[in-house]
């Protein structure tokens, strides 16, 4: 996999420049002292594709959070960061996992063998694309991955819950499940599957969904919390 870095800070960014070196299955493409510098050799013809980017959050004229907002399409992104308190924004992008610094190779090997398992399910659903296609009466409907917020089961059909629309299908919960990319969704109730990249927050044991209009609060169940536990990004020295 293709990886960049873009570090203001030398030291932080040589020791993560030999952590990628030695380590298998990794190439570094180019490293930054700036996200300007990363911005404008990305966008050359010649540019090789990145797959990861690994990326500080406070550096001066651009931070972390606005490179991140400033790309159209975004490759996994492992931050890493001195201060805890950007994570929660940095759930927003999805990012791969979040670390503290100083980073211990121990830790960001875990990152990377998370960042090998979503590229792995994403070559293994990508021919499915980016969305599927839902029957509604006579119709079919296109309907994008990222538009769903939840999936809810309701006796022997389920409910899709989108931004602006649910759309009830005669389906099973086991059987939508295995239709759903495993990066992008979990189940976290025999009732409930859940957009990964719409949970605002995880209270006890319950999910808060982001909403246009508000929020959404879907129950955890026991057996199923190890395993949503194991999918979202967790903050871990």
């Amino acid at each position: 996999m293709n990886c960049i870095i873009i570090d203001d800070d030398k030291l932080s960014l040589r020791i993560i420049e030999d952590f990628v070196e030695k380590t298998e299955g990794l190439s570094l493409v180019g490293a930054y002292s700036s996200a300007i510098d990363a911005i404008n050799n990305m966008s050359k013809e010649d540019a090789p594709h990145v797959h990861i980017i690994f990326l500080d959050i406070e550096m001066p004229e651009m931070s972390g959070i606005d490179f991140l907002k400033s790309l159209n399409e975004l490759p996994q992104i492992v931050i890493y960061s001195s201060k805890e308190k950007y994570a929660v924004e940095s759930y927003e992008f999805d990012v791969t996992d979040y670390l503290l610094k100083p980073v211990q190779y121990g830790r960001f090997i875990k990152a990377i063998n998370r960042a090998k398992e979503r590229f792995e399910k994403k070559e293994k659903f990508g021919s499915e694309g980016s969305e599927i296609f839902i029957k509604n009466n006579s119709s079919l409907v296109r309907v994008k991955y990222d538009d769903i917020l939840w999936i809810e089961a309701l006796e022997n059909y389920v409910i899709v819950n989108t931004f602006k629309e649910k759309y009830t299908i005669h389906f099973t919960m086991k059987a939508i499940s295995e239709k759903m990319p495993s990066d992008k969704f979990v189940r976290i109730h025999r009732s409930f599957i859940v957009n990964i990249s719409k949970i605002k927050m995880i209270e006890d044991n319950s999910v808060i969904i982001r909403q246009d209009s508000g929020s959404k609060i879907i129950p955890i169940g026991k057996s199923y919390k190890d395993n949503l536990m194991d999918d979202i990004n967790l903050i871990t020295k």
